[in-house]
């Protein structure tokens, strides 16, 4: 027997509020089901549970959620529209308007820090970064 495994994201008040806002930003995602308490959500075929489980715990960026993007195109979107109304962070790092750290995340970036001789320029490189920008890595 398998188990399904997903995340569940605590809310104060917010659960319906935050699927909502995920599923407009993420192209293929859909409310599953909800109720006062939780709201159960799909995003790019990654089930989550959104919980109205009060005021007693936060988010940190001990727990973020990472989002491969192939184009600039791709990272710009997500960057602005997870953005919207949070902080930005270096290296990819953002946390959302209700506090869920994201990290969006070139797919180039595991190649480039594979190679011995490029990995140390490509560290250089995204750590003066905000976003990223492909071009500026490809380049190394």
């Amino acid at each position: 027997m398998t188990h399904n495994l997903f995340p569940c994201l605590w809310f104060n008040g917010q659960a319906k509020a935050a699927a909502d806002f995920y599923c407009s930003v993420f192209k293929h995602s859909k409310i599953i089901s909800e109720n006062p308490m939780a709201v159960i959500f799909e995003l790019n075929q990654t089930k989550f549970m959104a919980l109205n489980g009060g005021p007693e715990y936060k988010f940190s960026p001990a727990n973020s959620y990472v989002i491969t993007c192939y184009t600039q195109e791709e990272i710009d979107h997500y960057w602005e529209e997870l953005g919207a109304g949070g902080t930005y962070g270096k290296c990819g790092w953002l946390d959302d308007k209700f506090g869920v750290s994201w990290q969006i995340v070139p797919s180039i970036l595991g190649k480039l820090m594979n190679d011995p001789e490029k990995a140390p320029k490509a560290m250089y490189a995204f750590m003066q970064m905000t976003k990223f920008d492909i071009e500026k890595l490809s380049n190394i």
